[in-house]
């Protein structure tokens, strides 16, 4: 299970500056931080182009991709991309089988590069 964010259960929309606040907070504290980005959307979207997700290392996170559709996919994928340093760019959409598993149900599909903040 991922935890959630104890600031932040469940994550939630918060701006632009509290999100890299929160990556930069956790890099002074010697985490390791991703960064996920909504880079394209097509159709019904949870949230627009540019909306952030940071995640740390533990797990914890703090924003939103889709508004809370996939959050726990991404930061799966998210913990990988930590691990390893190698970005990701994840596709969640209402054809994809994957999409209806972790709840992107709205209609859209997003487009989610995941990077490693250093």
């Amino acid at each position: 299970m991922i935890p959630a964010s104890p600031d932040s259960p469940g994550g939630s929309l918060a701006s632009d500056q509290e999100i890299l606040q929160r990556a930069q907070d956790w890099r002074e504290q010697g985490k390791g931080v991703a960064l996920a980005t909504v880079v394209e959307t097509w159709g019904s979207a949870p949230r627009p182009t540019g909306s952030n997700l940071v995640i740390d290392e533990d797990g914890n996170f703090l924003g939103s991709v889709s508004g809370g559709c996939v959050e726990g996919a991404v930061v799966t994928e998210a913990l990988d991309v930590i691990s390893d340093g190698k970005p990701k760019m994840l596709e969640f959409g209402v054809a994809d089988e994957t999409a209806w598993r972790v709840g992107l149900s709205c209609g859209g599909t997003i487009r989610v590069y995941v990077e490693k903040l250093d």
